[in-house]
């Protein structure tokens, strides 16, 4: 059946135009889209969208809460201090049927709740929390670009800084939340469990509920600075791959690759200036005499290698082709 033929630089009616584009990109615009525009007024001259609002934190936290790996991460945080208190229980039954006695972890962990959410922190701290940090800040910018929505927040007439910033600003937050979560909710889970006594260390010695409450948060807010080396380093692995796992799994893998290295005494003294070189100093606040020499050491090289790799980050996505 003939067409009509079209002149050069004749316009296609709006419709084919929508339909084709629709077919072209083989998906309507995704949510990232219906976040950051809508249509023009009605009686308005220009048959363009207008844009309203397009990359604000309201929109990225949307997004990213959106997102069953957050959901799912966050189950996961909050299902480990019932899974520990589940398994000192069952050990506890099986040592007693053998005749044994408990480990001393066992028996610091069930001796209150202070104790219990030390050895939570302790075991997250090494794993989990390195994953989360890696998870909420190296997903967000590969996942944008695997789904194809990436192009589309860029339409916005903004700086691409404007959007990093919103998805680093978000991911450093999530982590934030997460550090905080892991031992408030130990200390209830722990409470209910095993009773409210103050902290007790391995030497015998006690931290009132006055001393410990300060330590702790001061310890967390420790931990949460050396994860910003690993977000960082998740974050700049995201602006060069549309892969989320990618990002996330290569972050991992350099931690542990840091630390497998930090075990080797003839890289003393330069091991000193890796990242989690003093991941373990966090337990120095919580001593009767605390020493915070290798705190302080310890939060200038996270924040040295997380200003490092973000603004290696933002040279990335700035010079790269996003719309690819």
């Amino acid at each position: 059946m003939s067409q009509t033929p079209r002149l050069p630089g004749a316009e296609a009616p709006e419709h084919a135009t929508e339909h084709s584009t629709e077919h072209s990109t083989g998906h309507a615009p995704g949510e990232a889209l219906l976040d950051v525009i809508e249509p023009a007024p009605a009686g308005s001259s220009s048959e363009l969208r207008q844009v309203r609002d397009p990359l604000s934190w309201r929109s990225e936290l949307r997004r990213q809460w959106g997102r069953r790996r957050t959901l799912w991460a966050f189950g996961l945080l909050l299902a480990l201090p019932l899974v520990l208190v589940g398994s000192f229980a069952f050990g506890q039954r099986s040592s007693n049927s053998r005749g044994g006695a408990s480990t001393r972890i066992f028996d610091l962990a069930q001796s209150g709740a202070a104790n219990f959410s030390l050895v939570l922190v302790f075991l997250a701290s090494e794993l989990l929390l390195v994953l989360l940090a890696a998870l909420f800040c190296g997903d967000a910018v590969p996942s944008e670009a695997s789904w194809s929505s990436l192009r589309y927040l860029l339409v916005a007439p903004v700086q691409r800084a404007r959007l990093l910033t919103s998805k680093l600003a978000i991911g450093i937050a999530s982590t934030l939340l997460a550090t905080i979560l892991l031992p408030a909710w130990g200390l209830l889970v722990g409470g209910i469990a095993y009773g409210w006594d103050p902290l007790t260390n391995p030497l015998g010695e006690n931290l009132t509920w006055g001393q410990f409450l300060p330590r702790l948060a001061l310890a967390m807010a420790y931990i949460f600075v050396t994860l910003l080396p690993i977000a960082a380093i998740a974050f700049w692995i995201g602006t060069r791959s549309d892969a989320p796992l990618a990002a996330v799994g290569g972050a991992v893998l350099v931690s542990i690759l840091f630390n497998i290295l930090d075990q080797l005494d003839a890289l003393d003294p330069y091991r000193n200036a890796f990242p989690g070189h003093y991941s373990r100093a966090w337990q120095d606040a919580l001593a009767v005499s605390p020493d915070w020499t290798d705190m302080v050491h310890g939060a200038l090289w996270s924040l040295v290698w997380a200003v490092a790799f973000t603004m290696l980050a933002y040279r990335r996505f700035r010079r790269s082709d996003i719309l690819s």
